[in-house]
């Protein structure tokens, strides 16, 4: 098989390391805002530039350099705005999620956050693909490993909640790296 056939796999696997990093990112910038009322909104400020930078910006240059037409049919402008909007809920629901779940005492918030997110969103997107585009069959044409995916999907996140590992205490790495050092 040629390289570029798994182009689409390297794309997807660069969207897992992103936005697997993403939540973490997003929470060291609420909490980087040092401004317990409002650090949640501050950083979604700062999300909404990264947006225009890379999702206005950039594709705009590719478009010049391209030399598209500027024809935007409706339903494609549209649908791309409404995916936009649902985009940016969804951060904004991050952040949020993130915030409370710390303002709980939770150091662990981005490792619970995402892994809810992250195995609840495939079963949103499988279920509403599968009603858009029901399976020859109907019901019936629903296979049983499937249905196995769907509910493994789900123990899974739920499994990264619940036995996540519990962060080291405060100055537990400090400790360590000098025992480590101590022993050279």
């Amino acid at each position: 098989m040629p390289m570029n056939s798994y182009a689409w796999l390297i794309f997807a696997l660069g969207t897992v390391l992103t936005w697997g990093l993403y939540g973490i990112f997003l929470h060291m910038g609420q909490i980087g805002m040092s401004d317990p009322a409002n650090g949640r909104y501050k950083a979604f400020l700062f999300v909404g530039v990264a947006y225009f930078l890379t999702a206005v910006l950039a594709p705009l240059a590719i478009l010049v350099a391209r030399g598209s037409d500027w024809n935007f049919p409706g339903k494609g402008m549209w649908l791309s705005l409404l995916a936009g909007i649902l985009g940016a809920i969804g951060a904004f629901f991050v952040l949020m999620s993130l915030g409370a779940l710390f303002a709980q005492g939770n150091k662990s918030a981005p490792a619970i956050v995402m892994s809810i997110i992250f195995a609840g969103a495939p079963i949103v997107n499988a279920i509403v693909s599968m009603v858009m585009h029901p399976p020859a069959g109907g019901l019936a044409g629903i296979r049983w490993p499937f249905v196995l995916g769907i509910c493994m999907a789900a123990l899974g996140g739920y499994l990264v909640v619940k036995f996540k590992p519990e962060p080291a205490p405060a100055g537990h790495a400090k400790v360590e790296a000098v025992a480590t050092d101590s022993k050279s």
